[in-house]
C-alpha cells in the first residue's frame, strides 16, 4: 500500500441529511486519526476546490449524504481536479442512488424486490389524485410504503395501512422529492448488510438486525440514541443470513459498486430476502448500521476506513500509470 498524508473527510452539504453527514464525517475522522492519520475536516462548500487545489490530500473520504452526497456530482467534480476518494464511481452512484433503476437491475440479477409504481407529482396531479391512488391499491394492495425515488434517512417515506392515509403519504413524500415509489409492503425482519472491498474481492459483514420502538424504521429512529434496537448479528436462521450476505454481494456487483456499500432488506417469513435499497455512503454515526457491523465482524471502524483510503490512492496510481 502506498504511504498517505494528509487525507480529507468531506461531510455537510446542504442536503435534509446535513446533520447527520457531519455526524458522519466527525466520527469517521476521529477513527482515522486514531489510527496515526492526518486528517482534515471540510464542507462542500465554494472553498472546496480552491482548497484542493491548493494542497491536494493523498484521499478523500466522501460522507455527504442525499442528494449532493450520493448522486454521483461531488464525485464527477473529484474525478476533474484528479483526487482519489473512497467509494463507487460518479456512474455507479448516479445508478444505485435512483432507486426505481436499482431495483430494476438487481431484478433482473436475480433478486427478489417488492412490485412497485413509480410516480411522479406531476403526474399525480394532472391526472387525478384519487383515481390514480384507487388502482395502485388495486394493483399493489395494502399495506403500501410511499418513499422517495432519491434521497435517505427515510425522509418522506411512510407506511401506509388504509386507502384514506395514502394522500397525506404522498405528500410528504413529494415534500422530500418530485418522483415518489409506492412499494408493496413486505413483513419481515428489516436487516442491513454492509458491503466491503479493500483490495481482496467484496466481502459481506453481518447483517445488522434493526427493531424500531416505534415500529418504524424512521428518521427518528435512526439518529436518536436508545430509539431503536441494533442486534449484531442479526437473528436469523444460518440459511437466511447466508442469504442476506449473498443478496448484498450480487446487489454490489450488478450495480458495479466498490470500495463500500450498504444494501437494506426485508426477510420474510420463508427466509427469503427482499432487496429494499443500497446505500453508497452510508451513514457512519454513533447509531449507524455500517459501524455495527464493522464491530460485529471483529473490525476496527479506523483500520477499516484508513485501508479504503489507501486502496483509493493505489486504484489513481495504478489509473496515472496506466495513460
Amino acid at each position: 500500500m502506498s504511504d498517505l498524508g494528509p487525507v480529507l473527510v468531506l461531510a455537510g452539504g446542504l442536503s435534509h441529511e446535513r446533520e447527520v453527514s457531519l455526524r458522519s464525517g466527525r466520527r469517521v475522522a476521529e477513527a482515522l486519526r486514531a489510527v496515526g492519520l492526518e486528517v482534515y475536516e471540510r464542507d462542500a462548500d465554494a472553498g472546496l476546490i480552491p482548497a484542493i487545489q491548493e494542497d491536494p490530500p493523498s484521499a478523500v473520504f466522501p460522507l455527504l449524504h442525499g442528494t449532493a452526497g450520493e448522486d454521483g456530482s461531488l464525485r464527477e467534480v473529484l474525478d476533474l481536479l484528479e483526487v482519489p476518494y473512497v467509494g463507487s464511481s460518479a456512474a455507479a452512484c448516479r445508478t444505485a442512488f435512483d432507486k426505481p433503476v436499482a431495483k430494476t437491475i438487481v431484478s433482473a440479477a436475480g433478486l427478489c424486490t417488492p412490485p412497485s409504481v413509480v410516480l411522479p407529482h406531476e403526474t399525480f396531479r394532472e391526472l387525478g389524485a384519487h383515481t390514480v391512488l384507487e388502482r395502485i391499491v388495486a394493483r399493489l394492495g395494502l399495506p403500501l410504503v410511499v418513499k422517495p425515488t432519491k434521497g435517505g434517512s427515510a425522509l418522506g417515506c411512510s407506511v401506509v395501512r388504509s386507502m384514506d392515509e395514502l394522500p397525506s403519504a404522498m405528500v410528504s413524500c413529494f415534500s422530500y422529492g418530485e418522483i415518489a415509489l409506492i412499494e408493496r409492503y413486505v413483513a419481515g425482519t428489516e436487516v442491513s448488510v454492509a458491503v466491503i472491498d479493500i483490495g481482496d474481492g467484496p466481502r459481506a459483514l453481518p447483517a445488522v438486525e434493526i427493531v424500531p420502538d416505534s415500529g418504524m424504521y424512521d428518521y427518528t429512529s435512526r439518529y436518536t440514541a436508545g430509539a431503536t434496537q441494533f442486534v449484531a448479528p442479526a437473528r436469523l436462521p444460518s440459511a437466511a443470513a447466508a442469504a442476506c450476505a449473498e443478496a448484498a454481494l450480487v446487489a454490489h456487483r450488478a450495480l458495479g459498486l466498490r470500495d463500500l456499500s450498504r444494501s437494506d432488506l426485508i426477510v420474510d417469513a420463508d427466509g427469503v430476502p427482499w432487496f429494499l435499497e443500497v446505500n453508497v455512503a452510508p451513514g457512519m454515526t454513533e447509531t449507524s448500521l455500517v459501524p455495527l457491523a464493522v464491530e460485529s465482524a471483529g473490525l476496527d471502524l479506523g483500520v477499516l476506513c484508513r485501508d479504503l483510503l489507501h486502496l483509493a490512492a493505489d486504484r489513481a496510481a495504478r489509473d496515472r500509470g496506466a495513460r
